[in-house]
């Protein structure tokens, strides 16, 4: 993830309903997830919210408050957000059955299992559904999606590396997550994206 101004990506798609949003008085997070390539935008759904694990994502760029941020949306005014210049990634660490439903599975091997954090540093650590009990940390829920972990930089790489650096210090049984994220970007996707025209100024 990165922060932008308005481009042609953003024009193409979140642009052509901007006036009709703000006519509606509409407040708060909205994205549209897409498939892009040389040929066009390919629109999925929207995510009219702060989405999971996105706001994990996005809170790690903040620079700013993100309390402040907060209650500047709740009141009507315009947040005046600072954010990092680079680019961020966050990981997933899930546990069995995920992403399937089999509470067997998850009985055997994910509830109450131990989460343990081998640095006292709890930066980019974002705990989703897990719990501590008699001072230990424990997953908790039912779906198997105890934390998500960040990380940012000046670019795509270092990004990559601080987020997987944190997960190396987190240990759960039976834990597991992609050791993908970013890679695209860095392979290439970015470079395509800027020669497709989706990431320049948009406007006609």
């Amino acid at each position: 993830m990165f922060w932008a101004g308005h481009n042609e990506l953003f024009e193409e798609t979140l642009g052509k309903l901007e006036g009709w949003l703000a006519d509606e008085g509409y407040v708060g997070s909205i994205d549209i997830n897409c498939i892009v390539n040389e040929n066009g935008i390919y629109p999925l759904e929207f995510t009219p919210r702060f989405g999971y694990p996105t706001i994990a994502l996005q809170e790690e760029s903040f620079e700013s408050s993100t309390g402040a941020f907060f209650s500047d949306l709740a009141n009507g005014k315009d947040p005046e957000l600072k954010v990092h210049n680079g680019y961020q990634i966050g990981v997933r660490i899930v546990l069995p059955p995920f992403p399937f439903d089999d509470d067997k599975t998850y009985d055997e091997n994910s509830r109450n299992a131990a989460v343990v954090f081998e640095s006292e540093d709890r930066e980019g650590i974002h705990l989703e559904d897990a719990k501590k009990v008699d001072g230990q940390w424990r997953v908790a829920g039912n779906n198997g999606m105890p934390i998500v972990v960040t990380g940012k930089g000046d670019t795509m790489q270092a990004a990559r590396e601080e987020a997987y650096g944190r997960i190396d210090d987190i240990v759960m049984p039976n834990m597991y997550y992609r050791d993908d994220i970013g890679e695209r970007w860095v392979d290439g996707d970015g470079d395509r994206l800027q020669a497709w025209g989706y990431l320049g100024p948009g406007g006609d």
